[in-house]
């Protein structure tokens, strides 16, 4: 390798790094100033902030000062917001809930059925096969919003309107998870079944013993995905929700900002603790498994 070409490689390493920089310090800045934000009182964060958040009974805004003063150190760490939410506030704690109790079977429930259709969809060969896949990636490619409308008139239908049914069983059967579990099991090479099915291994012990440990981090990946989708889920209580005690923590999330702005920082910053825990426990997977860069060995 000649001097310039050593020269040019630095170069282009160091610029590369200097954007992997800028970028995530783009995307953690919110995070940061959310985390930081929750930890200072009321009083700092209006002085902080001005007339951003500051507003009269009638709903006007007061003007406190002309510019945002954006800090990642608060002048006194307190946990009286921490506090309030956790021991003042039990609609916080019955929204947390109610979120996990609407999230949970989901994400549990569709991995079951999307392994057992993918193996299905991999080892069945033929036209009728293909279809029903073609028809898998059409589902999954329409909007969640243009579904809701004919899924409310299905779950009226069968009398499953606000009640937990209505969220969990369009969530079970979403058609994200096949797609993806499908094509990762089609990259497992043939001569790895036949082996075994010479060896005297069944239907089941080749989905057992073979496809799912094989696919381990395709599954953790759609579990970490399918969950952080609907952990924020919105639209599907508020339409199919008539009562309001059911609704999970999202909604109420976007309610307290209008009411308290320092407890809207705690309560984000808690809402982001399970979807955080949750990457950084599957983090390689889910980047091997987005990436399909899981290679089989025969």
């Amino acid at each position: 390798m000649t001097r310039r070409k050593k020269k040019k490689r630095i170069i282009g390493i160091a610029c590369r790094t200097i954007i992997a920089l800028v970028l995530a310090v783009m995307f953690l800045t919110p995070i940061i100033l959310t985390v930081a934000n929750s930890f200072m009182s009321s009083a700092e964060i209006s002085s902080n902030y001005g007339a951003i958040f500051q507003t009269t009974d009638t709903g006007g805004k007061v003007f406190i000062g002309k510019t945002v003063n954006l800090k990642l150190i608060p002048d006194m760490v307190s946990f009286s917001q921490y506090a309030t939410v956790l021991f003042k506030t039990p609609d916080y704690l019955l929204k947390f809930w109610n979120s996990v109790i609407l999230v949970v079977p989901i994400v549990i429930f569709q991995l079951v059925v999307a392994v057992l259709a993918s193996y299905g969809f991999t080892r069945t060969k033929g036209k009728v096969a293909a279809i029903i896949f073609f028809v898998y990636i059409i589902l999954m490619m329409m909007p969640n919003q243009v579904t809701l409308v004919p899924n409310y008139l299905v779950l009226k239908k069968m009398g499953l309107l606000d009640t937990n049914w209505s969220i969990w069983l369009p969530g079970i059967f979403s058609p994200f998870s096949v797609y993806l579990i499908t094509k990762y099991m089609k990259r497992i090479p043939g001569s790895i079944m036949e082996a075994a099915k010479i060896d005297g291994a069944n239907e089941w012990q080749l989905f057992s013993k073979i496809c799912l440990p094989i696919s381990k981090s395709i599954i953790t990946t759609c579990a970490i995905l399918v969950f952080i989708d609907y952990w924020n889920m919105v639209e599907q209580p508020l339409l199919f929700f008539s009562d309001s005690d059911k609704y999970p923590l999202s909604i109420f999330l976007s309610k307290i900002n209008t009411m308290d702005v320092g407890l809207a920082f705690a309560v984000a910053t808690i809402y982001m603790v399970p979807s955080l825990l949750l990457f950084l426990y599957g983090e390689e997977s889910l980047v091997e498994g987005v990436a399909y860069q899981g290679s089989v060995k025969g």
